[in-house]
């Protein structure tokens, strides 16, 4: 729970935290915020909000096409892995979209130009990119509720999703913030994902990475072995419970003096403490419990263990515990709920039951 920034809580800023997640769901907002406010001791509500608002963080389209929070700096990492299956040249994509490969350096660059006084709604940059002849053909396209064809778009590095306008979502070029460095060379991105894997979800398996970068950015599993196996001596094997597991060599002697915790954590649904590994991970998720888990229920963590489900109504967070997680930790849950009323800016009351 170190590595995440939840036993001890961290102390570093909105972007730190997605830094070191490597990506965060950005929707629904409230459960952003819940993510992020749950690994910082000072939180106040709507600090994600600003932290996009001045580009210390950009939303993008990245894991599984759904939108995500990366940091600028290392966003591009991630979204060079998402490029790499390059689905836009799919005969399927060239035939719906009447697009050719040979097509789309002069679509990015309509797209950048028709976006450089500004952000626009996707109507706007839709009839911009239209009014070009070769293009006429896309207008509804940027409009279509499933926003296929501006995926690509966003994972080259061409824009991210910009401030609301009266309650719509804008799009704008990324290479206006300054803090943006850029989508790097596939291998060399590679390489620093999987490193930055190990680094925060570590003790992790080869299928642990398969799952978050393959699964979850369509990166091939030759290429995921292949950035493995280049890390070399930077990666060390241990045991967990029977199954060989890999952390970094530069976190070992830290993780090996790290005392087990019993640190009860309250997190969103689909939070990256089980998105990580996975919810088929057993270490993380109890197999009869994968389905709640799965369907995003709000998460309650012990030692690490997802040992209960919890939602708030009201003024009132109720937690179910699982019967076979042992007694509830009443207190723990108790002192949990106390700081989510400090990170949600509300009074709360916890109710706990048994499931």
């Amino acid at each position: 729970m170190r590595q995440q920034l939840l036993d001890p809580v961290g102390s570093g800023s909105v972007a730190d935290v997605v830094r070191r997640l490597g990506a965060v769901p950005a929707t629904p907002h409230a459960a952003a915020e819940l993510a992020v406010g749950a690994r910082r001791s000072r939180h106040r509500p709507g600090d994600v909000a600003r932290a996009l608002a001045d580009g210390r963080l950009i939303k993008t389209f990245a894991f599984r096409g759904a939108t995500h929070l990366l940091t600028p700096e290392d966003g591009g990492v991630y979204l060079a892995l998402r490029a790499a299956s390059r689905m836009w040249e799919l005969p399927s994509w060239q035939s719906f979209y009447g697009l050719p490969p040979s097509d789309w350096p002069h679509l990015r660059e309509a797209v950048r130009d028709a976006l450089a006084d500004g952000p626009m709604t996707r109507e706007e940059l839709g009839a911009a990119v239209a009014a070009r002849p070769r293009f006429r053909h896309l207008g509804r396209s940027f409009t279509d509720g499933s926003a296929t064809l501006l995926k690509p778009l966003a994972w080259q590095g061409d824009m991210s999703f910009g401030p609301p306008r009266d309650g719509r979502a804008t799009l704008q070029r990324l290479d206006g913030n300054p803090r943006w460095a850029g989508v790097p060379d596939l291998e060399e991105a590679g390489t620093r994902a999987v490193e930055a894997y190990f680094r925060t979800y570590g003790p992790a398996t080869p299928d642990n990475v398969q799952y978050w970068l393959g699964s979850g950015l369509g990166a091939g599993r030759k290429r995921i072995q292949s950035w493995i196996a280049g890390l070399g001596d930077r990666l060390a094997p241990v045991d967990i419970d029977g199954d060989r597991a890999y952390v970094r060599r530069a976190d070992l002697k830290e993780l090996a003096a790290t005392p087990a915790t019993a640190a009860v954590r309250l997190l969103p649904g689909y939070d990256q403490w089980v998105l990580g590994p996975g919810t088929a991970d057993a270490h993380v998720v109890p197999p009869a419990r994968r389905t709640p888990v799965s369907r995003g229920a709000g998460l309650v963590i012990a030692g690490g263990v997802v040992s209960g489900t919890w939602s708030l109504t009201g003024d009132e967070v109720v937690a179910a515990w699982f019967a076979e997680a042992g007694p509830p930790a009443r207190e723990a849950l108790a002192e949990e709920v106390a700081r989510l009323a400090t990170v949600l800016d509300r009074p709360l009351q916890p109710t706990v039951r048994t499931a």
